[in-house]
């Protein structure tokens, strides 16, 4: 089973609980699509680009789940370090995150959550 992971900010968070759909953060939006990744490039991205903040929330999407127009707008595209990132062309709706997680940072970065 695949698993995809959105990063998003409290605002951000708070604003699609509030609308029930992601449109993007700015760079999503300058980009042309919504940043994911896999599990394994999760807390990478968050060190990386997510260092300017105390909290960041973690959000779990199932990639099965996802309906036929969300699956033909994921792109999985070479990124970062030559690796594949998911992209996501299409606003994100809430219905398809499965968990989420409040992560703060610690001293050495964020603390993921083990069982994410």
């Amino acid at each position: 089973m695949t698993h995809i992971y959105k990063i998003f900010l409290r605002d951000q968070w708070a604003a699609l609980l509030q609308d029930g759909v992601f449109n993007g953060a700015p760079i999503d939006l300058a980009d042309g699509y919504i940043h994911l990744s896999n599990k394994d490039q999760a807390e990478e991205t968050a060190q990386k680009h997510f260092t300017d903040h105390a909290v960041i929330i973690l959000a779990r999407i199932k990639e099965a789940d996802l309906t036929s127009d969300l699956r033909a707008a994921l792109k999985w595209e070479v990124s970062r370090g030559g690796a594949k990132f998911p992209h996501l062309y299409a606003p994100l709706p809430l219905g398809v995150i499965e968990a989420y997680w409040t992560v703060e940072k610690s001293g050495q970065g964020f603390a993921f959550p083990n069982d994410f």
